[in-house]
């Protein structure tokens, strides 16, 4: 059973309510005195939806995928369709290159921090980050383990702020780059 609330508590309750604002409509009544665990009743909006029933053998609803990591598909480019072409070819030369092999994460994201943003500062158009592919271990335990810690944690810093405001693309390397175990960073101009 749940105690009830002693007067004091509730003078206290009735001045909190008082000075708040909502964050939305309220579907509860929030000035009654006795507001305890379990009297608050919820919108049928904010229930859990109804569960489908499933079949054993019966396929999933399918939905679109939105992300499409290593797929054939051709990216699209952000820059112009010319220097992307030359880039992914590996026609054009990096200015500078950063190379995050044996680096743990904690050294590696501030280290590629300053370089991308001390290159967008010398305004350096194209940089190198060199990841490396990762080791692979052998893998005996019933959950697999990614390899290649930076190899997928760099893209995501680089689409995160404050680099993503200096970056214009971002492309796996040519193999006479690094290939899989490196990306192209294209800088923005600045204006």
């Amino acid at each position: 059973m749940a105690r009830r609330l002693r007067p004091e508590e509730r003078e206290l309750w009735k001045r909190v309510v008082e000075t708040a604002t909502p964050m939305r409509p309220a579907s509860v009544d929030v000035t009654a005195p006795f507001l305890m665990p379990g009297s608050i009743k919820l919108r049928p909006s904010l229930l859990v939806p109804k569960i489908m029933a499933f079949k054993i053998g019966a396929k999933a609803p399918s939905k679109p995928v939105a992300i499409h990591m290593g797929s054939a598909a051709k990216p699209q480019p952000t820059m112009d369709a010319k220097s992307f072409g030359k880039l992914t070819r590996g026609k054009l030369q990096p200015e500078a290159r950063l190379d995050l092999h044996g680096m743990t994460m904690s050294e590696a994201h501030p280290m590629l921090q300053k370089f991308i943003l001390g290159s967008a500062q010398l305004q350096r158009r194209l940089v190198l980050v060199i990841t490396g592919k990762g080791k692979s271990k052998p893998n005996h335990g019933p959950v697999p383990e990614r390899h290649g810690v930076l190899r997928h944690n760099v893209p995501l810093w680089l689409r995160q702020a404050p680099l993503s405001s200096v970056i214009l693309e971002v492309t796996s390397a040519h193999q006479r780059h690094g290939g899989g175990g490196a990306f192209y960073v294209y800088l923005r101009r600045k204006r």
